[in-house]
């Protein structure tokens, strides 16, 4: 029953090593927890199926089954959870009027997190019930900008929100921090004309990755940021273009799956990094690496070529 953390990692990533080191100091003061670390990209298959993209990535477990994840290099953020994991374990009576507050502070977070929240079974791209996936439909069609959380992967929030807003059913749909209801508050509010009044309009993807493209004379669309790349492709073009002494701007892809995967449709061009020029792409890594032998990429980047 005890807890398991999961640390996948890689030996080219300094902030991993960081991490490692919260993580030693974490298992000294908490001896009940088990601590592992994976390099992730010696375990492929391992990383696919928990759906790593991006180290560090802390997976929680409980009774072998996955109770909660971390991505990223936050050492604040591991301590909390781990503490609360770690403690939930073994809650005692008295405490339990504290642990509903901390749920209750976690629940609001959740639920502000977002103009418009889903707290749905399963994702948007993949739903897990119907009445889940009819709710998304329904959103999707009316062009609503939301976010979403898979009550699935927290058993605590599942129960939790349940109480919070009175609501025993789910999908739950919050817009501004209000409950608005489950799918047929929803249906009612489209067949009344009222929802498109009450949810936040997304922008159109393509015009948003316009304005993303055109934000700076120099894009670079990466996996991570200039200070902490997140892959070696993006860790190579970063100090390629280090060394021009061009001012460019980076767009980190692995916090936006939207983005991601609408770029590589948008650009025709199926991996990252992706670099844009006055909002024009040059390419991936191995066209800057070409370009910067040849001599061309200071004129490239320059626009005047």
């Amino acid at each position: 029953r005890s807890l398991v953390v999961v640390h996948f990692w890689a030996p080219w990533a300094p902030q991993c090593a960081q991490m490692n080191e919260v993580m030693a100091a974490l298992a000294k003061e908490h001896t009940q927890v088990t601590f592992v670390k994976l390099e992730a990209e010696a375990v492929p298959e391992v990383s696919e199926k928990y759906g790593i993209s991006s180290v560090p990535t802390f997976l929680f477990f409980k009774n072998s089954q996955k109770v909660d994840r971390l991505d990223g290099a936050h050492a604040p953020e591991l301590t909390k959870k781990v503490q609360r994991h770690a403690s939930s374990s073994s809650i005692s009576a008295g405490s339990n009027d504290n642990a509903k507050e901390d749920l209750n502070v976690r629940l609001k977070k959740l639920i502000d997190a977002a103009p418009c929240m889903l707290f749905m079974k399963g994702s948007p791209k993949e739903p897990r019930c119907g009445f889940s996936k009819q709710i998304v439909e329904i959103l999707n069609k009316h062009g609503i900008s939301f976010s979403s959380f898979d009550i699935f992967s927290d058993e605590e929030v599942r129960q939790g929100l349940k109480t919070y807003s009175n609501w025993p059913t789910y999908p739950q749909l919050y817009v501004a921090g209000e409950l608005i209801g489950g799918l047929d508050i929803v249906k009612e509010l489209e067949a009344s004309g009222e929802l498109d009044a009450i949810c936040p309009k997304a922008q159109k993807l393509e015009d948003r990755l316009k304005t993303l493209i055109n934000k700076s004379p120099v894009m670079l669309f990466m996996k991570g940021s200039k200070q902490v790349a997140k892959c070696g492709f993006s860790k190579q073009i970063i100090e390629i273009m280090n060394n021009t002494g061009v001012d460019y701007e980076t767009f980190d892809i692995l916090e936006d799956e939207e983005v991601r995967q609408g770029l590589k449709t948008y650009s025709n061009w199926p991996t990252y990094p992706q670099l844009y020029v006055k909002g024009e792409l040059v390419g991936g890594l191995d066209i800057i690496k070409e370009l910067k032998e040849s001599g061309e990429l200071l004129p490239v980047l320059k626009g005047e070529n």
